[in-house]
């Protein structure tokens, strides 16, 4: 889109926040880059100069804008959008891939070469693997310089640099200040109780409206696995499983943002653990352009309406969600929750929660090598579904993540026993993020299409799907809402 010049003028003039994310406008004469729904007087046209990323205008010279914080909206609907290269190397830099692993461990990871990464993401964003996970270490290291007390040298490890001066000019070239001034600007001083390995940190994450929390929190609540997840004090609770440790996040919808509570064991997980929230609760989408789709449909409109900018809710571990859609596979979301909690009682890994509610990570695959079928209360065609898929997680390669290849990953799934149709979609839908994944087999969606006057065989579901296209996903989520079913709305009362 930054290369259409009228379309992100007029969008910057009309401080248009849905284009936050899509592009980014540099200012010529202030030297500063700003996103297009910034709040101040908006340049001349012959002033403004677009990018397609942060990164690229910090390369370009030019420096964040102290009113809008380009560096903190929303990410680009595009990457969980696509499943093409640059759209997974996309997903896996937010994850922290590169600061983990580099620029060959990403490569690796997508199972490209390296130059053939960097050509793709220079060609399409202006910069590189390295710049772009820059970009995104210096938008961390800014939101725990503002958001917490941790001393400054705690702040730059944590936030990936590998040296304190590297952080230094990081933070001094794309804000116009040192870490200490943008310190001072937020009157946060250093106190007594600064956490040194582990602690707090409370922080807002952004979407683009509007959003429709029901569906999203009802969802995650009314299928929490008991010891991972909860619902408590308006708020969805849950453990993470992190690269350097773990974490519990509290997620609260609030007005005009999400409200994010992370405890965590090592600051190092910061950014991996915000990617993952981001990510299970669809924040980077486009509702605009999902509902302006799904709304051309005389049947799906008055849904649409009712219930602007429902999302998909997802997961924050692939492999963990692959398990449980095996667990619920022919029974009620009460008895999947029964047998996925006496997993995790059996096989988890235990946490302390400073708030005092889950107390088990979810297994992992190669927790999960260790299991007994025979104890599991399932019947045998189910039991040997579940240690085919934790083979194929530890040994056969199958890869679920972010970043991982849709049209691989759904061949994989498929080729395994006990994996039809609907267990191989909805992990497509809620594990890979894909947003056209379609479930014409799922009970919900049968009766929602047999109430709205539409075909309920699933081949003639799926050529009617065709209309709803490439957000059959969200179209997915419209059509469950039509029953009465807990995972519809935000419950009244803590669980």
């Amino acid at each position: 889109m930054h290369e259409d010049f009228e379309r992100c003028v007029r969008a910057v003039q009309s401080k248009d926040s849905r284009f936050d994310g899509w592009f980014f406008t540099a200012v010529l004469t202030t030297r500063i880059y700003c996103r297009p729904g910034c709040p101040a007087h908006p340049p001349k046209p012959q002033n403004m100069s677009f990018y397609p990323s942060a990164a690229a205008a910090q390369q370009a010279g030019f420096r964040a804008c102290k009113r809008c914080r380009p560096d903190a909206s929303p990410g680009s609907p595009q990457w969980n959008e696509r499943a093409d290269l640059v759209a997974r190397a996309m997903r896996l830099i937010a994850d922290g891939v590169v600061d983990r692993d580099g620029v060959p461990g990403l490569a690796a990871r997508l199972g490209y070469s390296t130059r053939q990464v960097e050509r793709q993401l220079l060609a399409e964003l202006g910069a590189g693997p390295l710049a772009l996970a820059r970009a995104q270490r210096a938008q961390t290291a800014r939101l725990l310089i503002e958001t917490s007390a941790l001393p400054m040298g705690d702040v730059a490890f944590a936030a990936g640099f590998s040296s304190i001066r590297t952080f230094n000019d990081t933070v001094r070239e794309v804000f116009a200040l040192t870490p200490s001034e943008l310190r001072v600007r937020t009157g946060r001083q250093r106190t007594a109780a600064t956490p040194d390995v582990s602690g707090t940190l409370s922080l807002r994450l952004p979407y683009r409206t509007p959003l429709c929390p029901d569906n999203l929190f009802g969802h995650l609540a009314a299928t929490a696995v008991p010891g991972v997840e909860e619902w408590r004090g308006g708020a969805y609770r849950r453990t993470l499983r992190l690269p350097y440790g773990h974490g519990i996040v509290a997620l609260r919808p609030e007005a005009g943002h999400i409200g994010c509570r992370l405890s965590l064991t090592d600051w190092r997980d910061l950014s991996h653990a915000i990617s993952r929230c981001r990510w299970l609760l669809d924040l980077d989408a486009d509702p605009v352009a999902v509902d302006g789709l799904l709304r051309e449909d005389p049947l799906l409109a008055p849904y649409v309406d009712k219930s602007p900018g429902r999302r998909v809710p997802r997961t924050v571990d692939g492999a963990e969600f692959a398990v449980r859609v095996v667990l619920g596979q022919q029974v009620s979301t009460a008895a999947a929750r029964t047998l996925a909690g006496r997993l995790v009682a059996a096989h988890g890994e235990p946490v302390a929660d400073p708030g005092g509610g889950p107390t088990h990570l979810f297994p992992s695959p190669w927790a999960l090598t260790s299991l007994a079928p025979e104890r599991l209360a399932m019947p045998r065609t189910r039991r040997a579904t579940l240690t085919g898929l934790v083979e194929a997680l530890t040994e056969g390669g199958l890869d679920l993540d972010v970043g991982s290849d849709w049209d691989k990953a759904r061949g994989q799934l498929a080729a395994l026993p006990g994996f039809g149709p609907w267990s191989v979609e909805a992990v497509a839908m809620r594990a890979l993020g894909d947003p056209d994944a379609f479930l014409p087999t799922d009970l919900g969606v049968r009766l929602a299409a047999g109430s709205l006057g539409l075909p309920v065989t699933p081949a003639a579901l799926v050529r009617r799907s065709a209309a709803w296209r490439p957000w059959r996903a969200y179209a997915v989520q419209h059509l469950w809402a039509t029953g009465d079913h807990a995972i519809n709305s935000i419950p009244s009362e803590e669980n």
